[in-house]
């Protein structure tokens, strides 16, 4: 790791840890929602099509949230390899440094700023920024 020391390693991997308990809550969370959807039992019992898009909504909506929490638990995962390599905190794309404040706000941050711009702008993809 970069400039991180011990003690701010520790630090960060128990942070890391500390948020993939809670995004693994919140898919349970999320699961066992859409399996007791009280809307979706309404749908069942009075089939029509509205009824049948809200149920489609609904279950487009927690899948994209359960998609969203596993995206960002591969990326806990992968920095957390980092971590115990000793490659974390160096940008993926140009080997430099990351700032320390860049990895505060984004724990699971690749590349430096510079670097993560140029990625977004050459790999242009759903529009979520990804700083």
């Amino acid at each position: 790791m970069t400039s991180f020391n011990p003690q701010q390693s520790t630090s960060m991997k128990a942070r890391l840890r500390e948020r993939a308990t809670q995004l693994r809550g919140e898919i349970q969370h999320t699961l066992e929602r859409s399996a007791d959807e009280t809307h979706v039992r309404i749908a069942e019992q009075a089939r029509d099509t509205e009824d049948d898009s809200f149920s489609n909504l609904v279950v487009d909506l927690n899948l994209a949230e359960i998609d969203r929490d596993a995206d960002e638990l591969r990326r806990i995962d992968t920095a957390l390899a980092r971590i115990n390599e000793g490659s974390y905190g160096l940008c993926e794309s140009c080997g430099q440094d990351i700032p320390e404040a860049r990895l505060q706000a984004e724990p699971t941050a690749l590349r430096c700023v510079k670097c993560q711009e140029l990625y977004e702008r050459t790999h242009a993809g759903n529009g979520t920024p990804r700083l």
